[in-house]
């Protein structure tokens, strides 16, 4: 296991540089001058020689690769850069966004988690029945609602009609009163697609000739589902879990801007129309940083859902 985890921690290196390489080139893939689009305001085009000390002051006006090798260089030492639009740390911009996007993730995983895993084993061990088809419909019916909508829809039931939840904001920040709705958002569309998965894997599992055996040896319903059909089928589950919290932690763009939820998708989205590329650079970065850590503890947690699953290197 030491070893499967050293190799998979040394293949995130090239993976990352990669996305470095393509973050990095943004700034030159993007049409027109850097320099130039960056200084350009409402008052018109700057003067050639405010975009050439500009393109001295952040090296613009040095070799592509001598710019990447140290803006790599600094990213590896902790250094983001300066947000060219607000003058900021990056960094302490994206992690700021990332505190607030991790809070609503956590709530909205909460909700996924609770709703779908045991509806998806309740259709399942009720295959065919009336229990069945709800659970398969409510699942159908958050598949196909979109975001937005549903997010209007909270908004127009909760905060207008009833006043009970505020409209958007984000309050002190662990004001739970303001994730409630942005979180069901999030956490029913994830729970639709999950409850689907968890039941058909379900299904799978209990189909398998140990469940049988199982059942032959006299053991409860309760012991064979619980113990030996539930953790083979949640190892699609987590996976599809792990994606679903790594797209949450990314940020949920539409939900975060309907709820003015100050998360990092929303500081991608505004660092694109701000053509502020050091941000862009280093929140794609990030993100990426995100995936990976989250597909290296998917992979590693399989070997606890099924035994059967070894990584030790063949003879």
């Amino acid at each position: 296991m030491l070893e499967y985890i050293a190799r998979r921690t040394l293949l995130i290196i090239p993976a990352l540089l990669f996305v470095s390489i393509i973050s990095f080139s943004m700034v030159y893939l993007a049409p027109g001058d850097p320099a130039e689009i960056l200084l350009t305001s409402p008052e018109g085009t700057p003067s050639p020689a405010a975009v050439e000390a500009f393109r001295v002051r952040m090296g613009l006006d040095q070799p592509i690769y001598v710019q990447y090798l140290r803006w790599l260089n600094n990213i590896l030492h902790g250094d983001f850069g300066y947000s060219y639009m607000s003058e900021r740390p990056v960094f302490d911009a994206i992690f700021k966004s990332f505190k607030a996007t991790l809070k609503l993730s956590i709530v909205s995983m909460f909700i996924s988690v609770i709703v779908s895993i045991p509806l998806g084993i309740l259709a399942a061990i009720k295959h065919n029945s009336a229990t069945d088809d709800l659970c398969r419909l409510g699942a159908l019916v958050g598949v196909s609602i979109p975001n937005f909508w549903q997010a209007f829809l909270l908004i127009l039931l909760f905060s207008i009609y009833l006043d009970w939840l505020p409209v958007a904001g984000y309050g002190d920040g662990g004001d739970l009163r303001h994730m409630i709705l942005p979180a069901i958002t999030l956490g029913t569309s994830s729970a639709a697609v999950t409850t689907r998965l968890m039941r058909s894997s379900m299904l799978e599992a209990l189909s398998q000739d140990y469940i049988i055996t199982a059942r032959a040896k006299g053991l409860s319903e309760k012991v064979v589902v619980g113990k030996h059909a539930l953790k083979n089928a949640l190892i699609p589950v987590v996976t599809m879990l792990g994606l679903n919290l790594g797209f949450l932690l990314n940020g949920a763009v539409v939900t975060e801007w309907i709820f003015g939820w100050p998360g990092i998708g929303g500081l991608v989205v505004d660092s694109i129309y701000q053509r502020d590329y050091t941000m862009i650079q280093g929140s794609i970065l990030f993100i990426a940083v995100i995936f990976v850590t989250l597909n290296l503890i998917v992979d590693i947690s399989y070997t606890y859902l099924d035994p059967r699953i070894r990584y030790e290197a063949k003879d």
